[in-house]
C-alpha cells in the first residue's frame, strides 16, 4: 500500500473543534510514526472489515449499481484550451439548444452478462449535475443532447450504461453523463467511530477516481490549516479494502477554522476488483458523490 497526496482541490470554511486539528500519524506520515494511533486506526479498520464480511449490507452492495468513477466524461479529444478546462472545473456552461424530455428506465449491462434496470435521469437533470454556473468568464456552450451509451467502472466491474451525450460548441466528440441513477447505498453493519477516537480517524467524503488497472484509488480527504496534510492508509482483505484517513504533522496553538479538501491517491497491493471500498470512520462504502 502506498499513499500520495495529489493536489489541493478546495477550501471550505467550517468550525474546527479545539481550534486545531489533532490526529495521530499512520504509515506514510511525514511527521513520524505514532504507533498507538496507527494501532487504533488499524483496529477500527479490521472491525469494519469483519462487520461487512457476510453481512446483509455486503449482499445488497454486490447486487447494486455503484459507479466507481466520475459519472461525467469529458470529450475524447480532451479540452482545447486551459480556458475550456477552467470552465468545466467551475461548472460554467451556457445552454444554447433544446434538451430532450426523455424519462423512464435504463439498463445497466456488465461484461459478465449481468443486468440491472435503473431509473433514467432526464437530460435537464443530467445537465444540471455539471452545469452549476452561467456567468462571465470562460465557459462552455452546450448546443443539444441525445441519449446514447458509455462504459464506466462500477463495484461489479466495467458496465455499459445509458448516457446523455451533450454536444459542445467547437468539439467533435460529446461530453457524456451517465443517465441512470446509482442504487441506494446500504447502511453500515457497524456503528460509526466516535469523533476524536480511533487514533484521530477522519471520514472520507468521496471517491474521485479509480485507476484503469484497479491498482489505485483516489479519494477526497480533509485536513486543517495547522497540519501537514492528510494521509490515507488501506487495510486489504479478500472481500474489502478499508481506508483509514487522518492528518499528519498537527501543531498545537491558535489555528484558523478551515477545512481543506485534498485528493489523495492510495495504491493497492492488488487490483480493487469487486471488493467493496469502505471508510473506517463511518463504516460505509466510499462512493462517487454523483447519483
Amino acid at each position: 500500500m502506498h499513499v500520495r497526496a495529489k493536489r489541493l482541490v478546495g477550501l471550505l470554511v467550517a468550525p474546527v473543534l479545539g481550534g486545531c486539528l489533532l490526529a495521530g500519524c499512520v504509515a506514510g506520515s511525514r511527521a513520524g510514526d505514532d504507533g498507538q494511533a496507527r494501532s487504533a486506526q488499524l483496529q477500527r479498520a479490521r472491525q469494519v472489515a469483519d462487520a461487512w464480511r457476510g453481512s446483509a449490507a455486503a449482499t445488497a452492495w454486490s447486487r447494486g449499481f455503484y459507479p466507481m468513477a466520475d459519472a461525467v466524461q469529458v470529450p475524447t479529444s480532451g479540452w482545447h484550451s486551459r480556458a475550456d478546462e477552467q470552465a468545466y472545473e467551475t461548472g460554467n456552461f451556457a445552454l444554447r439548444g433544446d434538451l430532450p424530455a426523455t424519462t423512464g428506465q435504463g439498463k445497466v449491462e456488465w461484461a459478465n452478462g449481468g443486468t440491472l434496470t435503473r431509473p433514467l435521469w432526464g437530460a435537464r437533470k443530467a445537465y444540471g449535475s455539471f452545469a452549476r454556473n452561467d456567468s462571465a468568464g470562460p465557459r462552455l456552450t452546450v448546443t443539444g443532447a441525445g441519449l446514447g451509451t458509455t462504459t464506466i467502472a462500477t463495484s461489479r466491474g466495467t458496465a455499459t450504461v445509458p448516457a446523455w451525450l451533450f454536444t459542445l460548441d467547437g468539439y467533435d466528440s460529446p461530453l457524456k453523463r451517465v443517465a441512470v441513477s446509482a442504487s441506494k447505498v446500504p447502511g453500515a453493519p457497524v456503528a460509526p467511530a466516535r469523533e476524536g477516537a480511533a487514533g484521530g480517524l477522519r471520514s472520507i467524503p468521496r471517491l474521485t477516481g479509480t485507476a484503469p488497472d484497479g491498482r489505485s484509488v483516489t479519494v477526497r480527504a480533509t485536513h486543517g490549516a495547522c497540519d501537514d496534510g492528510p494521509v490515507v492508509g488501506a487495510l486489504e482483505t479478500d472481500a474489502s479494502v478499508v481506508l483509514y484517513a487522518s492528518v499528519t504533522g498537527a501543531r498545537d496553538g491558535a489555528c484558523t477554522a478551515q477545512l481543506i479538501e485534498q485528493d489523495v491517491e492510495v495504491r493497492l497491493r492488488r487490483p480493487l476488483g469487486d471488493r467493496v471500498l469502505l471508510d473506517a470512520f463511518t463504516g460505509r462504502p466510499v462512493t462517487s458523490a454523483d447519483g
